[in-house]
């Protein structure tokens, strides 16, 4: 990958944690996905190479088809307010990211920015875990960790089918037991998708 597509995809990543609409977040990792199958395309020499940005390309797709879909359905009455508002979550992120780019060691890509960038994706999707209260955000940075891997598998340059086809079933099994049971319980409960009301869920 280019220097400029994969600090586009960072720069993509670092709204997740910073924004406040669940919407937004969806549509910023749907973008990183969507650049991603894009990358993958360009790249491909052969039909077998076009399965990886064919299943980068689904995989965007159904995803953000299916979080706009909890998000539309979902709306909440109150806004699912963070603990540390969005340039606080920010620092955080980039924070962690530059700490993580100083600890790890070399992860053999072969490309030292594109480790950077992987961490930092990482970095981002852990942040927005940790301060993001929101059941859809926490799928969300799931993803953000995922599109991770995705970077990785493209700066490699090896093993890259078999890693986004195992992506594309961890995705939809993700969004399909999490958002559609956890995320609707909650919705359905307590009106709202606070991780708060996790705690006085009962069986």
């Amino acid at each position: 990958m280019s220097d400029a597509l994969v600090w586009a995809v960072v720069a993509l990543g670092l709204g997740v944690p910073a924004v406040r609409r669940r919407s937004a977040a969806v549509a910023l990792v749907t973008a990183q996905a969507l650049l991603l199958a894009v990358v993958a395309a360009e790249r491909a020499d052969d039909l077998e190479a076009l399965v990886p940005a064919g299943a980068l390309l689904l995989r965007a797709v159904l995803l953000g088809a299916l979080l706009l879909l909890v998000v539309r359905r979902t709306r909440e009455l109150r806004p699912v307010r963070a603990d540390a508002g969005p340039l606080l979550r920010a620092a955080a992120a980039v924070g962690l990211a530059l700490l993580l780019a100083l600890l790890v060691p070399s992860l053999g890509l072969g490309d030292r920015d594109a480790e950077r960038a992987v961490l930092a994706l990482t970095a981002f999707g852990l942040v927005t875990m940790i301060a993001r209260r929101a059941t859809v955000l926490q799928i969300v940075a799931l993803v953000q960790i995922e599109n991770a891997l995705a970077v990785a598998a493209l700066s490699a340059g090896g093993g890259l089918t078999a890693l986004i086809e195992l992506g594309v079933a961890a995705d939809l099994i993700v969004v399909v037991l999490v958002a559609s049971l956890l995320h609707a319980r909650i919705y359905a409960e307590f009106g709202s998708g606070d991780t708060r009301n996790l705690g006085r869920l009962r069986d």
